[in-house]
């Protein structure tokens, strides 16, 4: 793996997705738009909508980069062109880390944007820093690339990477203590929660939403998403086929 040859990956991809603006209109407006749905839906109650906003705009990029990454990797790989980079010489590390790199730097505008809004637009109260919430989303951003990254190696289709979503995401969705506190549900899905990056996500968000400096919580919950971004990555990187068929 050369840093030359990741970032000539990183370049061909977001060149490509420049002459795609629907795609980047999905990764780069959807989270906003469902934040601002949110805020209106809890118009009268601001209370509810700091609870529950600030875990959203983690969870808001995670789940909009999955399927973004899935899909327009699983398009390349489809259409021959992985096939053929692959032929070349170039490590699956260095594709799977160009492509990273490349998403990563959308959901570095996405988590931005969000976290913008939601901070000064939409008055979403936190007593944290900002930035610790941008940091935050920004993590959670890169999880969401790494998963769907990962999960087009086992798609034959952008229908069935579509499919991923409820076998991936919505688990994570329901346990992540979004709903009601993971220690009031029953003990075996508290258990599973324990080893769901999502939920790390969520309590992230939760102790910038509480705390006014950044807590050995906060700093434990931020690392667990990056590695587990990391180890997608590296578990994409081992699964990716040099042939689509």
């Amino acid at each position: 793996m050369t840093a030359a040859r990741t970032l000539a990956t990183a370049g061909r991809v977001l060149h490509q997705l420049r002459h795609d603006p629907r795609s980047i209109a999905l990764m780069v407006f959807v989270p906003c738009v469902m934040l601002l749905l949110l805020r209106y839906v809890f118009d009268g109650s601001p209370r509810t909508f700091d609870n529950i906003g600030a875990s959203l705009l983690g969870i808001f990029p995670l789940i909009t980069m999955f399927l973004v990454t899935s899909i327009a990797t699983l398009r390349e790989r489809t259409s021959g062109t992985l096939e053929r980079l692959l032929a070349m010489p170039l490590g699956k590390g260095d594709l799977i880390m160009g492509y990273a790199l490349a998403f990563g730097l959308l959901a570095i505008i996405q988590s931005a944007l969000a976290t913008g809004l939601a901070l000064w637009a939409l008055g979403l109260d936190v007593v944290g820093s900002p930035w610790l919430l941008l940091v935050v989303a920004l993590l959670d951003a890169l999880l969401g690339t790494a998963l769907g990254l990962f999960v087009s190696a086992f798609a034959a289709s952008e229908f069935q990477a579509v499919q991923f979503m409820p076998a991936v995401i919505f688990p994570q969705l329901l346990l992540c203590g979004l709903f009601t506190a993971r220690g009031n549900m029953q003990p075996v899905l508290e258990k599973i929660s324990n080893v769901l990056p999502m939920s790390y996500a969520v309590d992230g968000m939760n102790e910038v939403l509480r705390h006014t400096d950044m807590t050995a919580n906060f700093v434990r919950d931020a690392l667990v998403v990056a590695g587990c971004a990391a180890l997608v990555l590296a578990l994409g990187a081992a699964t990716l086929r040099r042939r689509t068929a």
